[in-house]
């Protein structure tokens, strides 16, 4: 009879359970329902840039020097980028010196870096080709500029403190 008692409370206490597991949550717990999106979503963010994009995204000084690379984008917990890390010199990686400066240090450019080189033509990075004729064009908001631009040369830059995300590296 003990058993039996022992059994009938162990099966109501797991479909009860069972039976709470499945009610409903309260307004305030519930899952927020999803906002509508405009029929074209992509027209609707237009001028925004990708973030995972930026990274790497090479950055020269005024003289079209090249400085670095962005190797990382510091967020706050609003969203808001209160820093960019860049890698100034160094060779894959490898003898970089991080710095970290505002993003109001960085001037983003959607042209190609002109180059001083003997030939005038400059490539752009949509290029398209139709039979004998060949067009070039660039898009506005293809998500990620082409490169940024900032003040200094590479020793005004290694000259600053450098970044560390820890005490490790």
């Amino acid at each position: 009879m003990k058993s039996f008692r022992a059994i009938a409370l162990l099966g109501t206490a797991v479909i009860g359970s069972a039976a709470f597991a499945q009610s409903t949550q309260p307004a305030d717990r519930a899952a927020p329902a999803a906002t509508a999106q405009p029929a074209d979503a992509k027209m609707a963010l237009k001028g925004n840039w990708r973030a995972s994009k930026l990274m790497g995204l090479n950055v020269y000084n005024e003289a079209n020097e090249k400085l670095g690379d962005i190797n990382e984008l510091l967020v706050d917990k609003s969203g808001k980028i209160n820093a960019v890390v860049i890698g100034i010199g160094g060779f894959l990686g490898m003898g970089e010196h991080d710095i970290a400066v505002s993003m109001d240090k960085l001037k983003f450019v959607e042209e190609p870096v002109r180059t001083s080189s003997t030939s005038t033509s400059t490539t752009s990075r949509d290029t398209t080709t139709t039979g004998a004729a060949s067009t070039s064009t660039t898009n506005r908001n293809d998500w990620v500029p082409d490169h940024a631009v900032m003040s200094g040369n590479k020793e005004q830059l290694k000259a600053l403190p450098q970044f560390k995300y820890s005490d490790y590296n």
